[in-house]
């Protein structure tokens, strides 16, 4: 485990290769599970505010199930999630070539709204735990996701470097730095030690 700052980092950050293989996965972690994206109050507001320019991206059984439920539910936690069409993919998912892409996405990259999608999605395969003093910040292992080691492996590109953006979208570039030294300083001691 790493400590940066107030928070506890699992080491698969700066040790293992990943980077989303999107022709072999299909987007599974949009579809698969039993909740939706978890979501932030903030991230809530700012959905809520930009709905009707996401409508236009989205499927219209997807709409019809915000207009029923809202942009979010609860899970069986009760903790805020995007809401499912039929229990199964968000209802952000839309599909371009058998691929699920997310209609938040789609939005932002045509300049119509301002925000790019919730953090969690952002973050993923990692997942954030808010703790009283400190968070954790934890590599969510999934079978969904082999591909994705492969394609980390055969192109030589850490869990850390794939994440960038959205790591320091959380937590701020000088955290970032700091992670990406401490992954360097592994990586040499490996080798030395190798």
């Amino acid at each position: 485990m790493l400590i940066i700052e107030n928070t506890l980092v699992s080491d698969d950050l700066a040790e293992r290769r990943f980077c989303c293989d999107y022709g072999k996965c299909k987007g599974a972690c949009c579809v698969e599970g039993d909740a939706g994206a978890p979501l932030e109050d903030e991230e809530i507001k700012r959905l809520s505010q930009a709905i009707k320019d996401i409508y236009r991206f989205m499927n219209p059984e997807s709409i019809d199930v915000v207009e029923r439920t809202g942009v979010f539910v609860f899970d069986p936690e009760g903790k805020k999630v995007t809401p499912l069409v039929n229990g199964k993919e968000c209802v952000f998912v839309v599909y371009k070539n058998e691929v699920a892409c997310c209609a938040i996405e789609i939005a932002f990259k045509k300049k119509k709204i301002a925000f790019q999608k919730p953090l969690s999605c952002h973050l993923y395969p990692v997942r954030i735990i808010d703790y009283e003093d400190f968070c954790a910040v934890n590599y969510h292992e999934w079978n969904i996701c082999k591909s994705a080691l492969v394609k980390g492996n055969k192109d030589n590109l850490y869990m850390y470097e794939f994440l960038k953006q959205p790591l320091i979208r959380r937590f701020g570039k000088s955290w970032y730095e700091e992670l990406k030294k401490i992954a360097v300083y592994m990586k040499n001691k490996k080798k030395s030690e190798g």
